[in-house]
């Protein structure tokens, strides 16, 4: 049997009210017995009972996250992020993924749920199908929505700005002299795929670029490489591609390069995130990077915030990302009508 709060409270000669109250530090005791408490619980190993911990606070100190899926380098990244903020308050991580189904998300937060987490951070995996066991799950616990979320609102949401990181992303084809730029991204299934499609369509009708028809497929290194293929099958060859996220960037360089063409030479290549093997790409890959820590931090401070039944209207956090330019896009033309020079970007 392990150590109890009585064999701390005999070793502290305190009684078994003042040793829980001297532990727990919800009410005061004297300086004394509180330094012969701790001694006296530090010596013998005493652990508190973290169930009953948990019964009598109504917390249980662990918070739930549900992500599409644990393979795509974005996701460990931001993961990892939320936990480093949870460990900062001494609370938990459970996780799960969502295996990119509804159906498994709704079952996921069922069982979050049933173990009475204290809150809930989701991205979740369809912007429309994802909608009720989400909206469900807000009704029970604090609940904050992170990069992804769901169509219509109805809870708090923490992710980059789609809009800038896009803009960024066309403006520098466009100084490096692009004026034919295709979008390679994800079908529409998410708010991630469908905010960066119509950045994009924004940013280059802004830019006076010709937007090609996007080429949509899914947020994966095997995509990129069939979207690749897709081009060097096509009439003609744009000058940049603008990615939806980094594993698609990836796999169309690869698939470019094995064709035959020369990136950045012929071809700009553009990605989104900044994670994974963004920078040990070849060449390494010219990106946008999401802000990680800092979308992390927002989600754990805006769940801190979130009151169940709360009639306040869902906080919306887009914070700006930054362009990093590497060697697969040309840097800004030095002169000429078109700008295709052969130099390339800094890291």
């Amino acid at each position: 049997m392990g150590v109890t709060i009585h064999d701390v409270a005999r070793a502290a000669g305190v009684s078994v009210a003042s040793a829980s109250r001297a532990l727990s530090g919800r009410r005061k005791v004297t300086p004394e017995i509180a330094e012969r408490v701790s001694r006296a619980a530090a010596e013998l190993g005493y652990q508190p009972n973290a169930v009953a911990k948990a019964l009598r606070d109504r917390t249980t100190g662990t918070i739930g996250m549900i992500v599409p899926g644990i393979g795509n380098p974005f996701f460990t990244t931001i993961v990892e992020a939320v936990e480093h903020q949870l460990q900062e308050t001494g609370r938990d991580l459970l996780l799960c993924a969502s295996q990119y189904r509804p159906d498994v998300e709704a079952r996921r937060l069922e069982t979050l749920l049933a173990r009475r987490v204290d809150g809930l951070i989701i991205s979740p995996c369809d912007i429309e199908a994802s909608v009720p066991a989400v909206l469900n799950a807000a009704r029970r616990v604090p609940l904050v929505q992170v990069d992804r979320y769901i169509e219509g609102g109805g809870a708090d949401w923490v992710g980059v700005d789609d809009d800038s990181a896009l803009a960024q992303a066309v403006e520098h084809v466009a100084a490096g002299g692009a004026r034919v730029v295709t979008f390679v991204g994800s079908r529409l299934m998410n708010s991630s795929a469908r905010s960066r499609l119509s950045g994009f369509e924004r940013a280059a009708a802004r830019a006076g670029v010709n937007a090609t028809a996007p080429l949509l497929g899914e947020f994966t290194l095997e995509w990129g490489i069939e979207a690749g293929r897709l081009l060097l099958d096509g009439d003609t060859m744009p000058d940049a591609v603008v990615c939806g996220n980094d594993e698609i960037a990836v796999g169309l360089v690869r698939a470019l390069r094995t064709g035959g063409v020369r990136v950045p030479d012929d071809v700009s290549v553009v990605g989104f995130d900044d994670v994974g093997h963004a920078a040990m790409c070849d060449p390494p890959l010219t990106t946008v990077r999401q802000p990680v820590e800092e979308m992390a931090a927002e989600a754990v401070r805006l769940l801190g915030q979130v009151r169940v039944s709360d009639p306040r209207p869902a906080q919306r956090v887009a914070i700006a990302p930054r362009l990093v330019v590497r060697e697969t896009s040309r840097p800004v033309a030095a002169g000429g009508a078109n700008g295709m020079g052969k130099g390339r970007g800094t890291a």
